[in-house]
């Protein structure tokens, strides 16, 4: 089984051009914003059709509105088929400015969770706990 993970201190994210290489391949269209130094925010829907529903959200303060068409690369499952091909196609491409995403194989049939320390992260097999 592959996973994706994110190899150095910083945190997981893809590149705006990786979330666009996804959602290419997913058959989802994306409207993108750049609204900050960290990239493009994404939405399902055209960028003005967020920003009013959003006003809508902030009016009800519930943002259940703008979250159904906010588009979240950090929702993505890790063992998502599609991010893996994104990973190994664009390599370094594919990692957003504070990753270094890479593809990692275990053995089939294991239960595995993602650690991380400061946005690094480990793939460590489930086990139980309680504190």
């Amino acid at each position: 089984m592959k996973i994706v993970i994110n190899d150095c201190f910083g945190g997981f994210s893809l590149s705006d051009a990786g979330v666009l290489k996804y959602a290419e391949i997913k058959g989802i269209k994306l409207y993108s914003d750049k609204t900050d130094v960290f990239g493009s925010s994404f939405y399902t829907v055209p960028v003005e059709e967020y920003n009013r529903l959003h006003k809508e959200d902030e009016k009800n303060r519930n943002y259940a509105l703008s979250n159904a068409v906010y588009f979240s690369p950090r929702s993505i499952d890790r063992d998502d088929p599609t991010l893996i091909q994104v990973v190994e196609q664009m390599g370094g491409l594919a990692s957003g400015g504070f990753a270094s995403l890479k593809v990692v194989e275990i053995p089939d049939g294991i239960e595995w969770e993602i650690d991380e320390y400061d946005g690094k992260e480990t793939i460590h097999e489930k086990h139980r706990s309680w504190f």
